[in-house]
């Protein structure tokens, strides 16, 4: 099967690029942000048009006249994305008119001998379409009038971008193994990226917050594809000072929940903060695997690592169970042994234990320790069952849930950690109690029909019978 053709979006800042892209794949994934340079890395979308498929990619605004910080690499991701792109889609602001900047990427599109169209943009309504004639003079043939915020002519601009290009049969989706890169602002995820990549994948920068935007990323590793999530860093609230901060925030929760497994990087000299904490209680409450990455192992001096491994679980409850791996992504140490863990931890969440085994491990448990009284009441465990995977989820059947308390549910979970690891995975244990006795004498006579047609019962002896669990009940 030959590879998808690639669309990708190019043109000067804060001309609607990322909302073009939105628009055109279907869904949010661009940051769209009034202030100028936003998008700094490039973004991949699968997309379709009228039954043909295709990858859209957003790309930084190109500005050769720009000092700011990040100008230099954003120009590189354009020119890699213009590079591998079939078909390129020069975008304009038609409210503005023809720039020097516009004028200039024209010519030099135009040297690439690829199909382009122009999309001018912002033209929000058919009167606005005199607009156009000045456009012509940038020597592009294809020009269409778009609006990006309200879906005008997209389906116009496709059928021009895709057109020229031959009908190539698309290559399958595979299943691929979805890795978050998660973690505080410049601990080192894009350039763990980068090192993976072995390209300049992302941008990377001392500066904090560098990366805004959740990047998917396909990455093969000894004859086996993954999907990479890079992140924005999740800032401290009171640090998200721009919009497109908090945005960035509610992307890294999405990325969390969509992904099989997430690499929390760690920068070894600073340990676990807060914020990290909060991001482990993020990626536990969303029931997905975590592994540890120590990263900048490489700046440590006398440093043991029992050490760093001690404060992790003193600090959180749930690092204690997460594998680790100490790297320095800068010099490319250790990555080789990520995706093997990541392999690792992922057929370990898929495995089942046993309501046989679970039962054994419940009353070796009851023996060792006895639930507490609690007002004279105390609580009886009838069984236990694994109800899903990855998350590993149990249920146990009890007398009363309430009696259930924090330190004994505490204890029992202690317990089968040392017997069923599923290291990287939280754990979820719901408690099931024993159906109400005060039923209404039409529910009586419906479970006395359903469950003794063939030996039968008095009702009597049918309301005060022991409080098993029925089959239901799972």
């Amino acid at each position: 099967m030959k590879k998808k053709l690639k669309v990708a979006i190019v043109g000067r800042p804060n001309v609607g690029k990322s909302a073009l892209f939105n628009r055109i794949v279907g869904q949010r994934l661009a940051i769209v942000d009034e202030m100028e340079g936003v998008t700094r890395d490039r973004l991949y979308a699968p997309a379709e048009h009228f039954g043909r498929q295709f990858i859209a990619i957003d790309t930084g605004g190109i500005d050769t006249a720009s000092t700011a910080v990040f100008n230099d690499s954003i120009r590189r991701q354009a020119e890699i994305a213009i590079l591998e792109a079939d078909s390129i889609v020069l975008v304009v602001d038609g409210q503005i008119g023809v720039t020097e900047q516009d004028l200039m990427l024209a010519r030099v599109l135009l040297k690439t001998a690829k199909p382009i169209v122009l999309a001018v943009n912002k033209i929000d309504h058919p009167r606005d379409q005199p607009l156009l004639g000045k456009f012509y003079t940038m020597g592009i043939k294809e020009v269409v009038a778009t609006s990006a915020a309200h879906g005008y002519q997209i389906a116009e601009l496709l059928e021009k971008a895709l057109s020229p290009l031959p009908d190539e049969a698309v290559e399958e989706e595979e299943e691929t193994i979805k890795v978050a890169i998660v973690g505080r602002p410049n601990v080192g995820k894009s350039t763990l990226v980068n090192s993976l990549l072995q390209e300049e994948r992302c941008i990377v920068s001392p500066i904090p917050g560098t990366t805004r935007d959740s990047i998917d990323i396909a990455f093969t590793f000894d004859g086996k594809k993954y999907t990479l999530i890079d992140t924005a860093g999740i800032r401290r609230k009171k640090s998200e000072k721009e919009v497109v901060d908090k945005f960035a925030h509610l992307r890294t929760e999405r990325s969390i929940e969509r992904a099989d497994i997430c690499l929390l990087i760690l920068d070894v000299q600073e340990g676990i903060t807060a914020q990290e904490k909060k991001i482990l209680n993020s990626i536990e409450e969303a029931g997905k695997p975590c592994i540890l990455i120590l990263n900048k192992w490489d700046l440590t001096k006398g440093f043991r690592m029992e050490h760093a491994l001690q404060a992790l679980e003193e600090e959180a409850s749930f690092a204690r169970h997460c594998p680790r791996i100490a790297i320095s992504a800068l010099e490319s140490r250790n990555l080789e042994k990520i995706f093997p863990l990541v392999d690792e931890v992922i057929t370990t969440g898929a495995e089942r234990v046993s309501t046989h085994q679970l039962n054994v491990f419940v009353e070796k448990a009851l023996q060792r320790n006895h639930p507490p009284m609690i007002q004279g009441k105390r609580l009886r465990i009838y069984y236990m069952t694994q109800i899903g995977t990855s998350p590993p989820q149990f249920v146990v059947f009890v007398n009363r849930p309430d009696l259930m308390i924090d330190s004994y549910k505490k204890y029992l979970l202690n317990s089968f950690r040392e017997v069923y690891p599923f290291p990287g995975y939280p754990l979820e244990l719901h408690l099931r109690g024993k159906k109400q006795r005060d039923m209404t004498h039409q529910h009586v006579e419906e479970r006395f029909d359903r469950r003794h047609r063939e030996s039968p019962k008095e009702l009597s002896d049918l309301t005060m019978e022991s409080p098993e669990p029925y089959e239901e009940d799972l």
